[in-house]
This record gives C-alpha cells, sequence and structure tokens, in this order.
C-alpha cells in the first residue's frame, strides 16, 4: 500500500484532553459473580436459578401412620421437617417450600376436614397441634435456625482411620467439610481441593478451618423455658442455666470442628508433601550455607597460607638484605682498616712530610685524626693527592681536619649550652608565681570587681591579673591557682594578719629607693672601674703594687699544639704502661703530670656531652 492509499483509507481522531491514569476498583456484581467462579468454582446466580426450578419440583411426603404416632405433648422431640414432609429436604428448604407444605398439610390435615370426613377428633390430643408447632419452629427464621443446630439427621462424628484409609483423603474428608460447612457464620467456604491444588489454597483452606466461626447454637435443647418462671428471679436463674448449658455444648462443638480439622491435616498428603519440600529445602539452604562457610575457610586458609609464604619470603629477603649489608659493612670496614694502614705507611715512609721532631709529633697525631675522619673514598683521594702534591697536600689537609674538628666542638657547646637554657626556661616556668603584694591587692580587687554569680568567674579573674599585673618572666596565672589563692585568704582574716602592714611598708620601702635612686644619681662614668677596688665596702684606687690574688692563680690556656701533643702522647702509652701520666707530661714541655691528668677528665666530659647531644638529636 502506498503512502496515498494510506492516506485514503486512514481516520484521524482528535481527541481534546490528554490521557489521565487513574486507579480503578473491581465492583459491582459482574465482578462478585467471577470471584466466586474463581475462588470456588461455582456461579451464585446459577445455583439460585436452578434452586428455584428445584423448589417448583419438590414433592412434599404425606404420612398419615407417622402423623397419628406423634404426641402432642413431646412436640419438641419431633422432626418438624419429616412432619411437614421434607424430610429428606431439610436445612435446604426455602421459606416458601415451608409455607406450601404446611399448606398442604392444612388443606388435608385440617381437625374440620377430617372432621367432615367422619372421622372422630380429640380436641386435647390431635397429631394437628404437632403439624402446627412445626411450622411456628420452621416458620420463624430464629426459631428454625435453633433447630437446625441440633438437627437429629446430621452427622456429629469424623471419620475414622478405616474410613480414610478404604476411601481415600480427599472423599472422606470433602463429605464431612462440605457437611460441616453449613455451620459458618462467612459465605463462601472453601473447599477441600484435590491433590493438585495449590499451596497458597491449601494454606488458605485450613487457615479458615482453624479460625471456623460457627453460628450453631443450642437454645434448643434448654431443659426449661424461661417463661415459665413464677418471678424474675426464677426467670434469670433459668436463664442462667440454660446459658450454662448452651456455653459448654458450644464448647464441645468447637472441639468437634477442631478435632476434624486437626485430624484432616495430619492424614492432608499436600501438607505433607509441603513440609518435605520445605525440610528439602532448608536442608538445601543449610547445605549451602555449610558450603559457603567451608569454602570461606579454604579461602581463607589459602589467604593465611600465602600470607605465611609471603612472610617467610620477606623474612628470607630481610634477613639475605641484613647479611649483605653486613657484609658490605664487614668490606667497608676491612677496605678502610686497609686504607688507614696504607696511609700509615705512605706517610712513615715519608717522615710524616715533617722538617724537625717536633712536626713529626704534630703530623703522627693529625694522621691518627684524619684517619678516624675520612671514609674509603676520601683516604684513597688523599693518598692520591699526597703522592703528586706531598707536604703541601698534607699540610692542606690537616688544616682542613682541624677547621672541621673546631667547628663540631663549637656546635656540640652551643647545642648543649641552648639546651641548658631551655631546661633552665621550662623549670622556671613550671614554678608557681610568688604572690606579692602587689598581686594580692590586684586579686582582691579583680574578686570586688567580679561577684559570685558572674559567669566563668575565676577564668575572667585570672585574665584581670595576667592584664593588669606585673611579671618577669612569661609566666601568667589560671583560674585554679587565681582560686586556691582566693580560698587562702577567706580561709584567714586579713585585716588581722600582718599581711597587709607587710604590704603597705613594703610599698614604703620601694617608694624611699625610687626617691634615692634620684636623689644620688651621680655619673661616675669618668671614674676608671679598673684602677680602683673595694676596701670595706669603699672604692679606692689601686696601687701599683697591688697585684689580684685571682690573677696569680690564673691557669695557663691550653695551646692546640699542646692539646695535639696529648691526644698523640695518650694513644702512644696505653693504661697498661707503667709511670703513664709522668711519660705523657715528658711529651708535652711546660706542662706537669697534674696538668695532663686534669685535661684528659676534661676531655673525657667533652666526649660524653657530645654523645648526649647525639643521642638525643
Amino acid at each position: 500500500m502506498t503512502d496515498g492509499d494510506a492516506n485514503k483509507y486512514s481516520r484521524v481522531v482528535e481527541i481534546p484532553w490528554p490521557f489521565i491514569k487513574r486507579k480503578v476498583e473491581c465492583a459491582g456484581s459482574a465482578f462478585l459473580r467471577y470471584y466466586n467462579i474463581k475462588c470456588h468454582g461455582a456461579d451464585t446466580q446459577l445455583l439460585t436459578s436452578t434452586s428455584k426450578e428445584n423448589s417448583e419440583e419438590v414433592i412434599f411426603e404425606d404420612d398419615v401412620e407417622y402423623l397419628r404416632s406423634l404426641d402432642p405433648k413431646e412436640w419438641k422431640k419431633q422432626d418438624h421437617y419429616a412432619v411437614l414432609g421434607m424430610k429428606d429436604l431439610r436445612y435446604k428448604a426455602s421459606e416458601d417450600d415451608i409455607k406450601r407444605a404446611y399448606r398442604q398439610k392444612v388443606l388435608k390435615h385440617h381437625p374440620d376436614k377430617r372432621k367432615a370426613q367422619g372421622e372422630e377428633i380429640r380436641s386435647d390430643d390431635d397429631y394437628f397441634t404437632c403439624i402446627t408447632k412445626a411450622y411456628e419452629t420452621l416458620g420463624t427464621p430464629n426459631k428454625r435456625k435453633s433447630y437446625d443446630s441440633i438437627d437429629p439427621q446430621f452427622d456429629d462424628s469424623v471419620p475414622t482411620s478405616a474410613e480414610i484409609k478404604k476411601e481415600g483423603f480427599f472423599k472422606a474428608f470433602a463429605k464431612y467439610f462440605e457437611m460441616n460447612a453449613r455451620w459458618s457464620e462467612k459465605r463462601n467456604v472453601p473447599l477441600l481441593g484435590d491433590d493438585n491444588s495449590s499451596r497458597e489454597y491449601v494454606e488458605r483452606f485450613y487457615a479458615f478451618w482453624y479460625e471456623f466461626d460457627s453460628w450453631r447454637e443450642f437454645s434448643y435443647l434448654d431443659e426449661e423455658e424461661k417463661e415459665r418462671g413464677a418471678d424474675r428471679e426464677e426467670r434469670r436463674w433459668i436463664e442462667k442455666q440454660n446459658k450454662a448449658a448452651r456455653a459448654k455444648l458450644k464448647k464441645e462443638e468447637m472441639a468437634r470442628i477442631r478435632s476434624l480439622v486437626d485430624l484432616a491435616y495430619a492424614n492432608d498428603p499436600r501438607i505433607q508433601r509441603f513440609k518435605q519440600e520445605d525440610k528439602d529445602k532448608k536442608l538445601a539452604a543449610k547445605r549451602a550455607r555449610q558450603d559457603a562457610v567451608q569454602a570461606k575457610k579454604a579461602e581463607e586458609e589459602r589467604v593465611l597460607k600465602e600470607a605465611l609464604l609471603a612472610k617467610q619470603k620477606a623474612e628470607e629477603a630481610e634477613k639475605a638484605r641484613l647479611d649483605a649489608a653486613r657484609a658490605e659493612r664487614e668490606q667497608q670496614k676491612k677496605n678502610l682498616r686497609k686504607e688507614r694502614k696504607s696511609l700509615r705507611d705512605l706517610c712513615k715512609a715519608n717522615n710524616y712530610y715533617a722538617q724537625n721532631d717536633n712536626e713529626t709529633v704534630a703530623h703522627l697525631a693529625a694522621v691518627e685524626k684524619i684517619c678516624e675522619m675520612m671514609k674509603v673514598m676520601e683516604l684513597q683521594d688523599f693518598m692520591k693527592e699526597l703522592e703528586s702534591n706531598g707536604r703541601e697536600a698534607f699540610i692542606k689537609t690537616v688544616k682542613e681536619t682541624e677547621d672541621k674538628l673546631e667547628a663540631e666542638r663549637k656546635a656540640m657547646f652551643e647545642t648543649k649550652k641552648v639546651e641548658d637554657q631551655k631546661a633552665k626556661k621550662n623549670a622556671i616556668l613550671k614554678a608557681p608565681i610568688d604572690w606579692t603584694p602587689e598581686l594580692t591587692q590586684l586579686l582582691i580587687k579583680a574578686v570586688n570587681l567580679f561577684p559570685a554569680g558572674t559567669n566563668q568567674r575565676w577564668e575572667v579573674v585570672a585574665n584581670f591579673l595576667n592584664q593588669h599585673g606585673t611579671f618577669v618572666d612569661e609566666r601568667r596565672f589560671n583560674a585554679k591557682e587565681v582560686l586556691n589563692k582566693a580560698k587562702d585568704l577567706q580561709s584567714s582574716d586579713f585585716s588581722k594578719s600582718s599581711l597587709k602592714k607587710a604590704a603597705n611598708e613594703e610599698a614604703f620601702d620601694q617608694f624611699e629607693k625610687d626617691k634615692k635612686k634620684v636623689v644620688n644619681n651621680i655619673d661616675d662614668s669618668s671614674i676608671s672601674k679598673n684602677d680602683t677596688k673595694l676596701v670595706n665596702g669603699v672604692a679606692k684606687p689601686k696601687m701599683n703594687g697591688d697585684v689580684s690574688k685571682d690573677a696569680a692563680k690564673e691557669e695557663k690556656a691550653w695551646t692546640k699544639t699542646e692539646q695535639e701533643l696529648l691526644e698523640q702522647a695518650i694513644k702512644t702509652f696505653p693504661v697498661s704502661t707503667p709511670e703513664r701520666w709522668e711519660k705523657i707530661a715528658d711529651c708535652i714541655p711546660n706542662r706537669t703530670k697534674k696538668d695532663c691528668m686534669k685535661r684528659y677528665k676534661e676531655l673525657v666530659e667533652l666526649v660524653k656531652a657530645k654523645k648526649q647531644a647525639a643521642n638525643v638529636a
């Protein structure tokens, strides 16, 4: 079909408003009919029409012998349905059926009719009274309900094991559930179903029957009628007895229904199949969980094994690295010892590049220092330089080594000095601040300015003191210190104590000192301090013959050459040498044994301080 044909045979419809999506709830007689067919497999309208057709075809029995055998006085024990000729129809009979049956019985068995036919009638003992009572009972809904509840032809038993085994579960129990369904308050009672019923249907069936609500009541079996009571108290007692009897029968009825449902549930092959399926499902889930746990455990073991293997490999690698590093260090030490020996041999072969004996000792010590400070590559380069430049290279390297050592000593002393200052400062900062009279008066003023109830009162007081007080260092008050001082002042009577008086006296003394400083401010810059000395607290000029005892006792400082000679002598003469310090003193001109020992102790202290500074760094 071409586009032209399509346009020719097509029709365009215009929609005046857009589509709106709405939720529609199913309702109405058509839906209820569909729901009944879906749930119960039967059409209620068809059943109603069928019942109407059947009612037109009902034939009422007329058993005259049974009617004549009835005792009007025992009318409660008679079968009312049999009296009206509906022995087989019974509870299925409609109200119209009951009326038609009663009308037929009246037309045939009325006493006037029978009397006209020549039959002898006894007014006090006529069976027509039984017909009237039967219609009164079945024609009234409440009375009919009461009578149907104790229908003598209803089977209250439950199927036996032999019956279940003989007829089968579904055939045996379907009959009993259909019979008992008539007692349900709810309509559309679910049927038993068959072996192919779904699990949802079966569960809904048993849920309904386990919660079965029966309308069956047993008032027809009341032993006494309440209306026959002589007074109100007797009627109440009769009603109480009747209610107790009804409750007992109702309880037995519900127990019977429950036993029927329990028996069906226990023998239902579908329930057994569902339980087996649930059991299999649980076992499968349990097996799956166990498999998952085993798999997880196997995975954890694998990961642990791999981690242990990796750790072992890492430890082996680390051990190999440490061994290699140790071997490398040993090789470096060996090479260093070799190079040092080569340097010593080279210097010894060239007489330590000295021009006299003093230089020989000094250069010997310098060679040891160079060996201690230089590494392998540096020693190799230094030896090459010595071979090419000789004494000039040696002197140059010695000077550089001395400069480097001196720089290290200065750095060590500076570091120690800074650390001492820092420790001293920390000790000062940790110490509590002394409360001077000025600070005490300031505290009293702050406490009066900021009374109790002030937000964060003692922090405010501490800030006030820190802002207005005079301090000699970086220490400041905190709230706790201020509070403790305030408590001390509060516990003691400040007006009676000597603190106020001492504060006033100290303030006056300070005033006097300041005044004297202003008055006695004399310029003594023209007087030489070096030309005066104190005699009994009075400064006097020095005489030409006065010599300070401290200057006489001042020790002579060690020169660089003397220091090098001492170090070399200490190495030359070990501890096991007899008369060691006498031999060391002989190597150093103008120094005694005592001077050498004292200098050695000072050097030991310097070395310890250097090591301590290196450990701290």
